[in-house]
C-alpha cells in the first residue's frame, strides 16, 4: 500500500491529532487545518512509518498533547 492512499491515511490521522488539540508543527497565517497538514507534509515534519503509525520528524518541535493511538480509534 502506498501512494494516495498513504498519503489520505497520513492526512486523516494528522487532521484527527490536530481536532484533538495537537499544535500545528509549522507556521501559518491560516486556521484551514487542512492547508496546515499539507505545509507539514510538504515540509517534512510528518510521515507514516512502517506500521502505518504518524510520526514527527526529528527535531520537529511538537508543543502539543502526545499523539492518539489510532489503533484504539
Amino acid at each position: 500500500m502506498g501512494g494516495i492512499f498513504k498519503l489520505s491515511t497520513l492526512i486523516q490521522k494528522r487532521l484527527v491529532a490536530l481536532n484533538a488539540g495537537a499544535r500545528p508543527l509549522v507556521r501559518t497565517e491560516t486556521k484551514d487545518r487542512m492547508e496546515i497538514v499539507i505545509q507539514e507534509i510538504v515540509q517534512d515534519k510528518i510521515f507514516l512509518d512502517t506500521e502505518m503509525n504518524l510520526q514527527t520528524a526529528a527535531g520537529a518541535d511538537d508543543g502539543g498533547p502526545p499523539e492518539l493511538d489510532f489503533r484504539t480509534l
